[in-house]
């Protein structure tokens, strides 16, 4: 069936000028060569465009004339003007628009800041991380709760949603992670946000003014150090062993630490009890609030599980943040954090000069989704998925990689760590540039360094890649090993 042809309103100013249908045939044009109005597209009816001008309908007649005789544009008898197919080939390149003042200067901490581009291309054999497998989601569940909220009566309402999100979302999550992560709090004080990223640019909104000390991981999620800085704050990156955090190394001064304890991002390994009583402590002493980030680990393959920071918390200092995006997708660009009473209504103001509301179709949909179990049917679903992947991974690494890598113990998540033996961060570098030529996409330890000196490493994720594929993966990787790491006697 052929597509009728789509009609542009275009928006034409005549305010100040005398020619009128040349005025009006000159901004067509132009619109036409700049790409504006595109081959095929068909212009307003005369009549139309005349009555919105206030001008005779003449007047704009004219001009249509003009641009076909130019050959812009071709007219049809009871069908209309439309821009000419013949423009495609020969339509000059648009230039760039000229600022005759001076030009505009941006804040410097701007220039400090990269777009990332790790996911820009695509890999046959994807070890990168904070990739779900999205073959695994519930594609036909999550279309059932979709339609169901389009139709509730809250849709048709199309009214402004509370900043805080959706109740029966935050009721949803409240007792989510009640029963799975026994988080204390109620409906009240879950804040429904577009991801980690926006909940930590509500805290530091709500808790930072310019010049402030942050604390985070080193390693850690260099996005965080990001808003930080780009907020204007000052981050200072505090060393992690097998415990985690070092307590003892926090600088007196920070007013929020930012942590990863569940599962350490990117190391992998699990802050011990006795380090986030610590935590908890130094917290206390120095009137600073913990962003305790608990972003996957609802994917755990062995050991006890730890109590998260928040549930040890007895002084309200603690900020819980999570996120959907490894659960189902980052697309969905659904997250929550959890926030003490006495930062509440700073955080619902926040979010709302931020973006008023995230999505209100989303939340209802996802209000469903956890309401029904389906949620807890696909943790369980494809947690048994990620454990076999987790399990081929780490049996690999040990078994092919033992003189080169020592891998980081890890339960939990989506990703795994292992420090290079005896490679240099240039090996590294050299290695993930020549594995990517050959179709293996990993991360180097290297780029997650907040401050302190690069650790040589790489970083390996296990949720997008097919089981039946880390094997080939793992063996192209080797051959990258053998090419590009230094031999015993070179180490020697």
């Amino acid at each position: 069936m052929e597509r009728e042809p789509m009609t542009m309103a275009f928006h034409i100013s005549l305010v100040g000028r005398s020619d009128l249908s040349g005025e009006i045939y000159r901004q067509i044009r132009q619109a036409i060569l700049e790409g504006r109005l595109r081959p095929g597209e068909r212009l307003s009816p005369t009549r139309e465009l005349a009555a919105a001008l206030t001008v005779a309908r003449s007047t704009v007649t004219i001009a249509y004339e003009t641009l076909v005789a130019d050959g812009l544009a071709t007219s049809h008898v009871g069908a209309g003007t439309f821009v000419s197919h013949q423009l495609a080939a020969r339509r000059p390149a648009s230039k760039a628009r000229r600022s005759t003042v001076r030009a505009i200067r941006v804040r410097g901490v701007w220039e400090t800041i990269s777009v990332p581009t790790v996911f820009v291309r695509a890999a046959d054999f994807d070890f990168r991380t904070g990739l779900p497998d999205a073959s695994l989601f519930p594609h036909r569940a999550w279309r059932r709760v979709v339609a169901r909220a389009l139709r509730s009566c809250e849709m048709a309402g199309g009214v402004y949603e509370n900043p805080a999100g959706n109740w029966d979302l935050r009721t949803a999550i409240a007792r989510h992670i009640g029963i799975s992560r026994s988080i204390s709090g109620s409906a009240d004080d879950v804040v429904v946000t577009s991801g980690t990223q926006q909940a930590l640019d509500i805290i530091a909104r709500v808790l930072l003014e310019a010049g402030d000390v942050v604390a985070m991981e080193d390693p850690g999620y260099l996005p965080t150090k990001d808003l930080f800085n780009a907020l204007g704050a000052r981050v200072i990156g505090v060393p992690v062993d097998r415990e985690g955090l070092v307590v003892q190394a926090l600088p007196a001064e920070a007013k929020a630490v930012y942590v990863t304890p569940s599962h350490q991002y990117p190391l992998g390994v699990a802050m011990s009890l006795s380090r986030r009583r610590a935590l908890l402590a130094w917290a206390e002493r120095n009137n600073a609030v913990v962003v305790e980030d608990d972003y996957d680990s609802e994917f755990r393959f062995g050991g006890r599980p730890l109590e998260p920071v928040q549930t040890l918390d007895t002084t309200g200092r603690v900020v819980y943040v999570g996120t959907f995006s490894k659960t189902l997708l980052p697309t969905l660009r659904l997250g929550f954090m959890v926030v003490p009473p006495p930062l509440r209504e700073a955080a619902h103001k926040a979010k709302h000069v931020t973006d008023w509301h995230t999505a209100t179709m989303a939340q209802s949909a996802l209000a469903w989704f956890i309401d029904e179990g389906a949620f807890a049917r696909h943790i369980r679903k494809v947690s048994r998925t990620y454990g076999e992947r987790h399990e081929v991974l780490t049996a690999a690494i040990k078994r092919n990689f033992g003189d080169h890598l020592d891998l980081v113990p890890s339960s939990t998540g989506l990703h795994v760590a292992a420090y290079a033996r005896r490679a240099s961060v240039d090996h590294i570098d050299a290695i993930a540039s020549r594995a990517f030529d050959l179709g293996v996409a990993i991360q180097r330890m290297s780029t997650f360094r907040v401050d302190r000196k690069p650790q040589a490493g790489i970083i390996l994720g296990y949720g997008a890649i097919e089981t039946g594929r880390i094997a080939e993966g793992l063996r192209r990787l080797r051959r990258c090993f053998d090419e590009r790491a230094p031999r015993r006697a070179d180490a020697a």
